[in-house]
């Protein structure tokens, strides 16, 4: 049985999130175990905005994913001391990550036997880029009006 590490931010929840832990468990086999890392919030403001949602959200919305095996908190944004307790056989990483930026993750995997798979970043499906576009097309309720004449509410 191989065990496959990944982790996410899951601030919204998107297809890009789901592809890629779908994909994960793939990799390994049918017998495999995905676990998967939700970061916490200071672990994500290390090097992104703080989420929307709560870690508990965040962990329930990753736990509710048929392909997820089990989840755990990951307290850093990187993941080496969770594989380093874990000790997976391999831990996807997004190809967003530098070379430089995975020195140490590297390191740690070939101390353990684990193999670094890279996967895409889903750069189109991102919470980021959705939070965007909801502060950009989001129009205020209360400027919208009524019409007598249909019933419909128009602008």
């Amino acid at each position: 049985m191989k065990i496959v590490y990944a982790y996410v931010v899951a601030d919204l929840l998107h297809v890009g999130h789901v592809l890629a832990l779908e994909n994960a468990k793939k990799l390994a086999g049918p017998d495999s175990k995905l676990i998967v890392g939700v970061l916490t919030d200071e672990a994500t403001m290390q090097k992104k905005s703080k989420p929307i949602l709560s870690f508990s959200e965040r962990r329930k919305l990753i736990e509710s994913l048929k392909c997820v095996d089990c989840v755990v908190a990951q307290k850093q944004y990187s993941p080496n001391h969770n594989i380093q307790i874990i000790k997976p056989d391999i831990l996807m990483e997004s190809d967003s990550h530098t070379d430089e930026d995975l020195k140490e993750t590297q390191r740690i995997a070939d101390a353990i036997g684990c193999k670094i798979q890279m996967m895409p970043y889903f750069s189109d499906q991102s919470s980021t880029k959705i939070k965007n576009s909801i502060s950009v097309n989001w129009e205020d309720p209360n400027q919208i009006k009524k019409t007598e004449n249909d019933g419909l509410w128009h602008e």
